[in-house]
């Protein structure tokens, strides 16, 4: 008898209003990081619980490459493109005003902390994949190991999403195995999607645009367009630019 297959569930819709209107208890500071970010307890009116990850404005470390006080809206900005793809490996993520203030609220995910991207390599090829392109779009910064999560139920997650959409250059990644490769046609079609409804739909763009400057919002739609036109994954640059994060994990 075959092995029983996980399966891999979505996520309730019950749980976006959670986030946005549930009742937030801190229960812990987390300790990796250089911005405050702390695990909390979010309670529906009727009683029903569930864990998040809340990274308040206050507890953002300036940065010289990154306005001050965005890092949070970016987590946000991350989470519709992930949406709007069809990929929505990123959990729900919202604008919340916290116990510490205004940040941003995502919900946690039950995972195996022995696994990330080192070793969950080689397998789970397309859902990386689809991490891969989105960090070229988004211009992830700091795609670390530790921030690729194996779900409780089989799927892949992707977290900590701050340091995107920057106009400069900043691609920073661990995903490098794919570079140069030809995109899927399926994977091409979700993007071909996604030029058609940011170039024609005034609502995604302005949830967008509420989030990241007109000048990153115009950044990341060129880059869209650049990987629609020529279908292939980014290649790893070997000019002396730093192309992957610190540290790994």
């Amino acid at each position: 008898m075959s092995p029983k297959k996980k399966v891999i569930e979505s996520i309730p819709e019950k749980v976006f209003s959670d986030l946005s209107h549930g009742q937030i208890t801190p229960l812990g500071l987390l300790q990796s990081g250089n911005n405050y970010t702390f695990l909390v307890r979010i309670e529906n009116e009727f009683g029903e619980q569930c864990m998040g990850i809340y990274k308040p404005f206050r507890g953002e470390a300036p940065l010289s490459d990154f306005p001050d006080g965005a890092l949070y809206k970016r987590e946000v900005a991350s989470y519709l493109v992930s949406k709007a793809l069809g990929w929505e490996f990123i959990p729900p993520t919202v604008v919340r005003d916290g116990p510490y203030g205004i940040g941003s609220l995502q919900l946690y995910i039950e995972h195996n902390p022995e696994e990330n991207y080192f070793t969950l390599r080689g397998t789970h090829n397309k859902e990386f994949q689809k991490i891969c392109i989105f960090d070229f779009l988004t211009n992830n910064a700091d795609r670390k190991g530790g921030h690729c999560l194996l779900g409780a139920n089989g799927r892949i997650w992707g977290i900590d999403h701050g340091l995107t959409f920057n106009v400069l250059e900043k691609l920073r990644t661990v995903i490098w195995e794919y570079s140069g490769q030809p995109i899927s046609i399926e994977l091409q079609k979700d993007l071909k999607k996604l030029y058609i409804q940011i170039t024609t739909d005034a609502t995604l763009l302005k949830s967008l645009n509420d989030l990241i400057s007109m000048e990153e919002l115009q950044s990341f739609v060129e880059r869209l367009d650049q990987i629609v036109r020529n279908a292939i994954f980014p290649k790893l640059d070997l000019t002396g630019r730093r192309s992957w994060p610190y540290p790994l994990l």
